[in-house]
């Protein structure tokens, strides 16, 4: 796998990242979590370091999707995230009842 250096630190990443938005939200229904967390950890058998997710994303859904999937990886891998949003925590709570 080709890699790619981010910024001036050294950040390495694989030339291939996977978007991880899709497995909780955006298009369709959520994918089974056990599925999910196995395309994951399948990524990084492959070669991906690098996971992109974010609050929105479920909303929070993804974010403890792509930690529990990449929890045995940890310091092998990058996550990208986006945050700031307003997002309702009775929201979540709501959408869980």
């Amino acid at each position: 796998m080709q890699k790619r250096k981010l910024g001036r630190n050294g950040l390495e990443v694989s030339a291939l990242g996977l978007g991880c938005m899709g497995m909780s939200s955006g298009y369709g229904p959520a994918g089974d979590k056990q599925q999910m967390i196995s395309v994951i950890r399948s990524a990084v058998e492959r070669g991906i370091t690098f996971f992109d997710t974010a609050e929105v994303y479920g909303p929070f859904t993804n974010e403890e999707l792509v930690g529990e999937a990449l929890t045995p990886f940890r310091g092998q891998v990058v996550i990208a995230t986006k945050f700031g949003f307003d997002l309702d925590p009775k929201r979540r709570s709501a959408e869980e009842a």
